[in-house]
């Protein structure tokens, strides 16, 4: 891969350093938050000091691209049928996107908040971008996406804004809004390498004809984040767009569990797997992000003051219910964050009656925020061998997307591996998948 305009961006010497007064800056936020009071993907960043922030590195060496850890990783596999199914678009709204963010993300008075977005845009190489952040950041998808074999693509997600119940918009209440036309539009300028996912928040009075739009302008699914978006799942008056969700074949892809990365306006409890039954019920095919692997939600199968359990418990309960064979799936991404138990992510693993329905995601940019994943700690675990570990930790520097692939590729438990079928995630997205074989 030559240099390109890529390039000019990102950096003048195949690295891009992030700048003094940017270090200093990080340091007393980290002094003035304090360790206990960061949420656990924060924490992370004490307990690895060397390595804090993203080196934007980009040029994938030849003998990364060659070596036989990445080899391995694509052989058996189809490229054109490998859809990373959870990628976020970020941007400040610099291009005319239509793009928000929360004032608090934006404000060192609300240093949490204000640290999330100075990591997530280093995640993806856009934080030294005055007045360009949205297209460095798409700048930077592209780069790693030509760093990847020909028909692979990353399935891009708008965001919707907060809604009251009875369909205000609540943008002020919003940490971030990526609309759905500007999703749409960067996919659609490079359709080799994206496609793209719509956010249409239930309460929305134009909701269903939203979700007609979308899929009429080919948008793979639709995104909820029901904690962050003030979002019952279990409300009976979005019978309706479960049935149109259902009729139009648009997989509603939803998160699970606790939600950390987002500052929420709703309830926490509304991340709870088993209000998805509501659409199930509807015959919608739900993918829970990030199968449910962090976080404690209530037993409502036991009532409404039931135990709480982990919510993974929740998900598998759900995953061996019989129509979840035909309606029920669960992305792998951000299960191999630091924050993630190992256990969890052993049972995914060993659990391949499953793998039909757990569908590859990268979660990024959070695969570019560097603390958050440790190869070595799964090289410790026995799940990973410890050569690949130095390997890894090189590609991360050049590409995030890739080293994400390549470690999920090569994780084991007990022998087990993430099937094939994991990763080939176009079957689920594209009713014409069979065409890929012959591709």
């Amino acid at each position: 891969m030559g240099r390109n305009r890529m390039n000019t961006v990102f950096d003048k010497s195949h690295q891009h350093e992030v700048s003094p007064t940017r270090r200093r800056m990080l340091g007393a936020l980290f002094g003035a938050t304090g360790f206990w009071s960061l949420p656990g993907c924060a924490q992370a960043l004490f307990v690895t000091p060397p390595r804090v922030v993203n080196p934007c590195l980009s040029d994938l060496p030849e003998d990364l691209r060659d070596h036989a850890l990445v080899r391995a990783a694509w052989r058996d596999l189809v490229p054109a049928n490998v859809w990373d199914c959870h990628v976020h678009l970020a941007g400040t709204g610099d291009s005319g996107s239509g793009m928000t963010i929360a004032r608090e993300m934006r404000s060192p008075l609300y240093p949490m908040q204000y640290l999330q977005r100075l990591f997530y845009l280093n995640a993806g190489c856009a934080h030294d971008a005055p007045d360009r952040v949205d297209e460095s950041y798409v700048e930077r998808l592209s780069n790693l996406m030509s760093g990847m074999p020909p028909g692979a693509k990353l399935m891009l997600y708008a965001f919707d804004h907060v809604h009251a119940p009875d369909g205000t918009p609540r943008p002020e209440r919003s940490a971030f809004h990526v609309p759905d036309a500007y999703a749409r539009k960067v996919a659609q300028a490079a359709p080799h390498w994206f496609e793209w996912v719509c956010s249409v928040h239930p309460a929305r009075g134009d909701a269903i004809d939203a979700l007609e739009a979308a899929a009429e302008n080919g948008a793979r699914a639709v995104k909820w984040l029901p904690p962050a978006m003030g979002i019952d799942p279990s409300r009976a008056d979005y019978d309706r767009y479960y049935q149109t969700l259902a009729r139009l074949d648009l997989p509603l892809i939803t998160h699970v569990g606790e939600e950390q990365a987002v500052i929420g306006v709703g309830r926490p409890e509304w991340g709870n797997p088993l209000l998805l039954r509501r659409a199930l019920d509807h015959g919608v095919r739900v993918v829970m992000a990030h199968c449910a692997s962090h976080g404690e939600d209530v037993d409502l199968d036991k009532g409404p003051d039931g135990p709480r359990v982990e919510s993974f418990e929740l998900f598998a309960r759900m995953m061996d219910e019989p129509r979840a064979q035909v309606l029920l799936a669960g992305d792998i991404s951000a299960t191999i964050l630091r924050n993630r138990d190992i256990p969890k992510l052993r049972t995914l693993l060993e659990r391949d009656d499953w793998h039909d329905r757990l569908l590859y995601g990268s979660d990024y940019p959070l695969p570019g925020v560097m603390p958050l994943i440790s190869p070595a700690s799964f090289a410790r675990a026995g799940m990973m061998v410890g050569d690949a570990v130095p390997v890894l930790d090189r590609i991360r520097q050049h590409n995030p997307l890739l080293f994400t692939f390549v470690l999920k590729r090569h994780l084991s438990s007990n022998g087990k591996h993430f099937s094939t079928t994991v990763f080939e995630t176009r079957r689920f997205f594209d009713r014409n998948a069979e065409l890929a074989r012959g591709a």
